[in-house]
Order: C-alpha cells, then structure tokens, then sequence
C-alpha cells in the first residue's frame, strides 16, 4: 500500500512569480524549474492587488494567454487571494475567479492586521463561504490563531482545501508554525478533510521544495488519498467537482 513515504508529489500549487512583487523568479523560469524536478503540474498563484506591490486585477485576467502546458508541465491559472476583512471578503472580484483553475485565500498582515481567535476563525470561516475559494494557505500562520477545529470541520464539509505549506517552516514570516501546523494536520486526518503541500516557492529554485511540510504530513498520519497533490487524477478530480470549466471538459 503507498504511503507518503513512497509516493513522489506531482503538483506544486502554490507558486509565485515576479508579478508579485516580492518574488524574483519569471513564468519560463518556474516552468524550467518545475520540469527538471520531474513535476507534471504547477500552478501560478501570485498575491492579489491588495498585497503591497501585489498583481493588478488584470495580471489575472489575462492569465489564459499562458499555455495549458509546457515541457511537458500542466499549467494551472491561479491566485492567492488576501481576506481583506472579518466578513471574508477577497480581494478579486467574482468575474476574474470565475476564470481561475485554482483560487486560494489566505491572511497576510499587509492586508488584514491579526486580531482574535475569534475574529480571525470567522474572517477563514467566512472567506470559504465564497463559491470561489477553493482553500486555505498557510492556516497554521502563529500570527493568525484560529480555532483550528472549528475551521477544519467547515474545510471537510465543503470539500475544499488546507494546505501545508512548506515555506512557513524555513522562512521568518511565519516562524513558529509547526505545531499549529501539525495539529491541523492531525485535525485533517481526523475529519477526512483534504489539504495540498505546497512550496510557497518564491523564486524557481525552490519549486517542489516540500520535505519539511511532508514530514509534518506524516508525522500526523495523512495518506495519499487525503493530498490532491499525490497524483495527477486526484488533482483533476478535484477540480472537476469544484466545477473548474476547463475540467469539467476534460
């Protein structure tokens, strides 16, 4: 039986580009990147406009000039759209996500100043209410404490995302993540949620970095089934039942 000690992650969907201002890497960068580390899927999640130097609106828009794949890399048009209040609003509006592959949300101090566990449990809460929204980034940000339970169980309900993301565990933004990060994990298995590991990558060399967001993959006791990222099927399938257009035709 595979374990995620034996089965390689064939998607990275968390991934920035220049576009997003405080990344340094291009789209054929990236794309290079992914393809000589053997990835079949990577997904362009550059910040949303109310992210300090983040993309226009129309960075997004556009976004279907880019190929559905190159060197043998599936391309996935996405976002990491910033909760910009209590209410979970998002900082695009639904026209540009209705276009998207892949829409995360997350919370970033630039854009909503960390406040209580209550306030920032109903902001997540309250974002995964948008049709659009397919998961959460980084939810184990020790500068965003939620109620992790409460937050999960809604993830599982509604068949979306949590990721773990890789980069909260090397970076200084986010120090301190892992044992909220493992407990979320943990939470996962318990209530049979999904979640995807992501890089956060912020320039091309660390594109598929994700050892260290496995380790706590593990050590919480998920199995492939329960990471999109395990296998390209999944991922489809996933995004089938999300009612991507451009899968739903596939």
């Amino acid at each position: 039986m595979d374990t995620l000690d034996t089965i390689k992650l064939v998607a990275d969907l968390h991934v920035h580009t220049v576009a997003s201002g405080h990344a340094y890497s291009t789209v054929n960068e990236i794309i290079a990147a992914a393809a000589q580390k053997g990835l079949k899927v990577i997904a362009f999640t550059d910040h949303g406009p109310a992210m300090p130097g983040g993309a226009h609106r129309y960075h997004f828009g556009n976004l279907l000039v880019l190929p559905e794949e190159e060197k043998g890399v599936e391309i996935l048009r996405g976002v990491e759209a910033n909760i910009i209040d209590r209410e979970g609003e998002i900082d695009l509006p639904e026209e540009t996500l209705s276009r998207l592959d892949l829409v995360w949300a997350g919370l970033h101090t630039p854009c909503l100043q960390p406040a209580s566990r209550k306030f920032n449990t109903e902001a997540m809460l309250n974002a995964l209410k948008n049709p659009y929204v397919d998961g959460i980034v980084h939810p184990g940000n020790p500068d965003f404490p939620i109620e992790a339970e409460t937050v999960v169980r809604a993830v599982a309900e509604k068949g979306k995302l949590l990721e773990i993301n890789n980069s909260s565990f090397i970076t200084i933004s986010r120090r301190g993540s892992k044992a909220t990060c493992l407990e979320i994990a943990k939470l996962i298995r318990r209530y049979g949620a999904l979640a995807a590991i992501n890089s956060d990558a912020h320039i091309a060399k660390d594109v598929g970095s994700f050892d260290l967001a496995l380790e706590i993959a593990r050590e919480a006791g998920l199995g492939p089934e329960q990471i999109i990222n395990t296998d390209r099927k999944i991922l489809h399938e996933f995004l089938r039942k999300r009612g991507k257009k451009r899968f739903l035709q596939a």
